[in-house]
């Protein structure tokens, strides 16, 4: 397991924990650190992580100064260290949507955490998060990410996701990288939820796309964004009622 911190945008921190075990060719699990004046984390990690994570964040800042813990939606690679991140930073708060809160993170985190409405954003004083909803998108009825108004870097979750240890940070197409992961894992609801979430995205124009697994990109964010709502409106449309395979071969 090797764990390793790089700055993808002003401020923005993306600590990586490789591990060559899971998938055909490894996988990463990636955190995002905001050093704002009200600092954000975007993923906790799972617990075993948690020594890691802190140890990356507390050579940035002190740990204790954390003020928002976030993730996308409710797992353990996401928010597994929630509350050992609340525990450590007696100042910190989870945030996440309106429907999160209520199905799961009320009753999960130590400490009640902030209701985001669709839209709502958190003033960190010298940044601006932006909280979306995309229910379903990749997966799980809580789903959401963070826009970062002042550098534009989206935290996409496990949208984009990728096999492999590649950079930090990249301009290189991973549109065909998150096809194969698909492909692997199967891990996103193929359903119109996706497409309408990736073109909703690519209509803020980001700058960075920070993924949750496998690199962030630097580039046309947009076109990335809306390359990878057609690749799954392809697999809709080649999909029958419930997701059945159309044509002759098809279960009646």
């Amino acid at each position: 397991m090797q764990t390793h911190t790089d700055e993808i945008a002003d401020g923005i921190y993306r600590i990586s924990t490789y591990m060559p075990e899971i998938g055909p060719t490894g996988f990463t699990f990636n955190q995002f650190f905001v050093d704002a004046d009200e600092p954000l984390l975007f993923h906790t990690g799972m617990r075993a992580l948690f020594p890691v994570v802190s140890a990356a964040i507390a050579r940035i800042r002190p740990v204790e100064q954390l003020r928002w813990i976030t993730f996308g939606h409710v797992e353990a690679d996401e928010c597994g260290s929630m509350n050992h991140f609340l525990a450590a930073a007696p100042r910190a708060q989870v945030a996440h949507g309106v429907l999160g809160c209520m199905v799961s993170i009320d009753d999960m985190a130590d400490r009640p955490p902030r209701r985001l409405a669709d839209g709502e954003v958190i003033d960190l004083g010298n940044r601006r998060v932006q909280h979306l909803d995309t229910p379903h998108a990749p997966h799980n009825w809580e789903a959401r990410v963070l826009y970062e108004q002042t550098t534009g870097v989206l935290f996409c979750g496990d949208l984009m996701t990728q096999l492999g240890n590649g950079p930090a940070l990249t301009g290189a197409d991973l549109v065909e990288p998150a096809t194969v992961a698909e492909d692997v894992f199967h891990a996103t609801s193929l359903g119109p939820a996706v497409p309408t979430a990736l073109h909703r995205l690519a209509q803020l124009r980001p700058t960075t796309l920070a993924i949750m697994h496998g690199s962030s990109f630097s580039g046309d964010c947009a076109t990335a964004l809306r390359d990878l709502a057609t690749v799954y409106e392809d697999r809709l449309n080649e999909s029958g009622p419930e997701g059945r395979p159309q044509g002759p071969e098809s279960p009646t």
